[in-house]
């Protein structure tokens, strides 16, 4: 992959999906995870994706919840692809590819380093690297990635926003960035003008 690629998560509103298509971003990502902030029903992303051009990737993000309801709710918003940060097995992301999804496996900073020294990391997952805890805006030492970055293509999330962006995408090389809470303007709510700025400012890198 060439350009790098974006996804803006967390999308909730029909100005913020709005905003993502015209941005030039790459991916949305709807959440489905029960107590979020930025929790949002199938019906509701479904309804958010007729803003979108057909070249914006849809992904559902899910955390911990049974593969059932995972595969249910993503069938009901019509995502393409989805993306699991908890403790889901290979299993289960082989029966989501086997049901017809792409997939993203979401792990933290540090389960990242000791599943990688351990050798129990698939290369068959898109794999997104963030913060110790998602989605709570909060950035990680990205140090240890310059030596144990992945080999194949992976995202950057935790604590990005449009100021520190092009910086850490120069730095770790990512292939893709994933932001949240970076472009908001208060808990769970997006900015717009945060979320095009973030991508120009990403593809600036």
């Amino acid at each position: 992959m060439s350009q790098l690629f974006v996804k803006i998560c967390g999308i909730s509103t029909m100005d913020a999906a709005a905003a993502v298509a015209d941005s030039g971003a790459d991916a949305i990502g709807f959440v489905f995870a029960p107590g979020s902030p930025r929790e949002v029903a199938p019906e509701q992303a479904r309804l958010l994706q007729t803003a979108l051009p057909p070249s914006i990737e849809t992904v559902g993000v899910f955390r911990n919840q049974p593969i059932d309801t995972v595969l249910r709710t993503a069938r009901l918003a019509g995502v393409a692809t989805v993306q699991l940060h908890g403790d889901e097995t290979d299993a289960e992301f082989d029966r989501l590819r086997a049901e017809g999804f792409d997939t993203i496996r979401a792990l933290s900073i540090d389960d990242y380093l000791r599943l990688t020294n351990a050798g129990q990391l698939r290369s068959v997952d898109r794999l997104l690297i963030d913060a110790v805890t998602p989605g709570g805006g909060a950035a990680f030492d990205p140090a240890p990635l310059l030596d144990a970055a992945p080999v194949d293509f992976w995202i950057l999330a935790g604590g990005l926003n449009p100021q520190n962006v092009a910086e850490l995408v120069r730095s770790v090389r990512p292939g893709g960035v994933d932001v949240s809470s970076g472009v908001e303007a208060s808990r769970g709510v997006k900015h717009p003008a945060l979320i095009r700025r973030f991508v120009a400012e990403a593809r600036s890198a």
